[in-house]
C-alpha cells in the first residue's frame, strides 16, 4: 500500500523530531520547548490517526490484526500523555511514547501483510469487551510509565540530585496520579473480564483459556498493588516491580498468542 508507506514514513519522522526536540533539552535549565514538541507531536498523531483509520475499517468489519492493534494502542497512549502534558510535567514520559510510536510506524512498513481478522461491527458485546480490554491495557501501560517516573524521581531525590528533577513534577503528585490511573485501569480490566465471563460463549474455550487465565492473573496482581498501597502503604520499588510483572503478563495475554498465530504459524 503506497499510502501506508508514505503515511507511516511521515508519522515516523514527525515523531522522531518531537522526540529529539524534548530529549535535546530534557536537562536544559529552561527545559524543553513544549509548544514546539506538541506541534510536532500533533502532526505525527494526525498522520498516525489517518493511517489507522485506513487500515482498521475494512468492508463489513473492523480489522483487528496484531500490527493494527499495537498501532492503535500506541496512538491512544500517545494522545493521552500529550493531553496530560498540557497541564502536567511529563517530560520523562514523552520521549518514550513518541519514540515507540514513531518506531512502530516505521516497522509497519516492513511487516508482511497478514490475513485480515475482521470483527463485525454488529457484534456489540464482543466489540464492548475488546474496546474495554484495549482501554484498560492503554491505561495500565500509562500507569507503568508513571511507576518508572516515580522511581526515577525518588532515586534522584535520595541522591540529592535536584538538577535532574527540576523540570519534573513533585514526587507526591506523580505518586497520587499513578495510583489513580492504576485504579481506573484495573476497574476497566475487571469490567472487560466480567463482560467476557458473563456474555461471551467462547471466553473459557480451550483456545482462549490461556489468555483468560493470564488476564485474570494480571488483574489479581494489579488489585494486590492497590490493596497494598491503600491498606499497607506500599510504594516505591515494590510497586514498580509488581506493576512491571502485571503489565508483562497482560501483554503476553493480549499479544502473545496472536503473534504466534499471525506470524510464526502463518
Amino acid at each position: 500500500m503506497d499510502f501506508l508507506v508514505i503515511g507511516s514514513s511521515m508519522a515516523f519522522f514527525a515523531y522522531m523530531l518531537a522526540t529529539m526536540a524534548i530529549v535535546s533539552r530534557l536537562f536544559h535549565p529552561s527545559g524543553p520547548n513544549l509548544e514546539r514538541v506538541l506541534i510536532l507531536a500533533t502532526t505525527a498523531i494526525a498522520i498516525h490517526l489517518f493511517n489507522d483509520a485506513q487500515l482498521f475499517f475494512v468492508q463489513d468489519g473492523i480489522n483487528f490484526s496484531l500490527p493494527n492493534v499495537i498501532s492503535l494502542v500506541s496512538l491512544i497512549i500517545t494522545i493521552t500523555i500529550s493531553i496530560v502534558a498540557l497541564r502536567a510535567k511529563v517530560n520523562l514520559l514523552l520521549p518514550v511514547i513518541y519514540g515507540f510510536a514513531g518506531i512502530w510506524q516505521l516497522v509497519r512498513i516492513f511487516i508482511p501483510s497478514t490475513e485480515s481478522i475482521p470483527l463485525v461491527a454488529e457484534k456489540v458485546i464482543l466489540v464492548s469487551h475488546i474496546s474495554l480490554a484495549l482501554i484498560a491495557y492503554c491505561i495500565l501501560i500509562i500507569a507503568t510509565l508513571y511507576a518508572f517516573q516515580v522511581s526515577y524521581i525518588n532515586l534522584k531525590l535520595k541522591s540529592k540530585n535536584l538538577t535532574a528533577v527540576v523540570h519534573l513534577p513533585p514526587l507526591m503528585q506523580v505518586e497520587k496520579q499513578l495510583f489513580t490511573i492504576l485504579a481506573i485501569g484495573t476497574f476497566c480490566l475487571f469490567a472487560s473480564q466480567l463482560i467476557g465471563l458473563a456474555f461471551l460463549e467462547g471466553f473459557l474455550a480451550k483456545e482462549n483459556i490461556h489468555k483468560t487465565t493470564l488476564s485474570l492473573i494480571a488483574l489479581f496482581i494489579y488489585s494486590v498493588i492497590l490493596f497494598g498501597h491503600f491498606k499497607q502503604g506500599w510504594r516505591g520499588h515494590r510497586v514498580l516491580v509488581l506493576t512491571i510483572v502485571a503489565s508483562a503478563i497482560l501483554t503476553l495475554s493480549y499479544f502473545g498468542s496472536r503473534f504466534v498465530k499471525e506470524f510464526l504459524l502463518s
